[in-house]
């Protein structure tokens, strides 16, 4: 037992400096500099096509450079992903807000989220009216997001460790459904865990690009597919890494 007690101390040592370093490498001060540099970055995005208006005045509202390491800082607003904990990245802000725009959310609409990440994502749901339950697989990323104190400011988003692929069935049905990692194929799971009038927008390809999927559930419970632009996203990965 004493070894067991030793390896649990260790851990949860670990796991409290990771989250000091993360802590301790961003920036949360919000200065005029940081918001004239989202309203450029709202209008770089509404030029590429972007025309939901709940869309464009959440990333205007959100601090990105909050999410990401502080080296980041004199370039946080450029339309463009950057590296993040766990081998993850926080997506490039126009490929934020066209799963967005597509997933066509309203105000109090359930919204599963799988991938957490930075939790960025979820941020910009929440603030257009979204009940957000966001599920993560790297137990150190989903920690720290329930210890992030500005993820405290949106009591509409609650946090789930547990694999992507399974969903959250004990919560189900969903109105939208929001996947932010490219699967190789439709998960099932989630497709079942979509309400009847409900929406899911995947990245679906098994290659360093893409489709984005929009998968509709009609009142029938039928499935209907869009397909729209390519995009790269990082992987999704089966399981929990704990």
């Amino acid at each position: 037992m004493k070894g067991l007690s030793r390896k649990v101390t260790n851990e949860k040592t670990q796991c409290k400096k990771f989250f000091n370093y993360l802590a301790a490498m961003r920036v949360l001060s919000d200065s005029y500099r940081h918001k004239g540099l989202r309203k450029q970055l709202v209008e770089q995005i509404r030029s590429k096509g972007i025309t939901d208006e709940r869309v464009l005045q959440a990333i205007g509202d959100i601090p990105r450079h909050y999410f990401i390491d502080s080296a980041f800082d004199q370039i946080a607003y450029e339309d463009r992903a950057f590296p993040i904990a766990e081998g993850q990245t926080i997506s490039q802000p126009y490929t934020v807000a066209y799963q967005s725009q597509l997933l066509e959310v309203k105000p109090h609409e359930k919204v599963l989220e799988v991938g957490t990440g930075s939790g960025y994502q979820a941020c910009v749901l929440a603030l257009m009216g979204a009940q957000v339950f966001s599920i993560e697989r790297q137990k150190q990323l989903y920690e720290f997001n329930r210890q992030f104190p500005y993820l405290r400011n949106f009591p509409a988003i609650r946090h789930f460790f547990g694999d992507g692929y399974q969903g959250l069935p004990t919560f189900a049905p969903f109105d939208k459904i929001i996947v932010t990692a490219a699967a190789p194929a439709i998960p099932g799971k989630l497709v079942e865990q979509l309400k009847p009038g409900g929406k899911m927008v995947i990245p679906v390809g098994e290659s360093r690009v893409q489709q984005m999927f929009r998968i509709s559930k009609d009142a029938a419970g039928d499935i209907h597919e869009e397909v729209f632009d390519d995009f790269s996203f990082v992987p999704m990965l089966q399981g929990k890494n704990n």
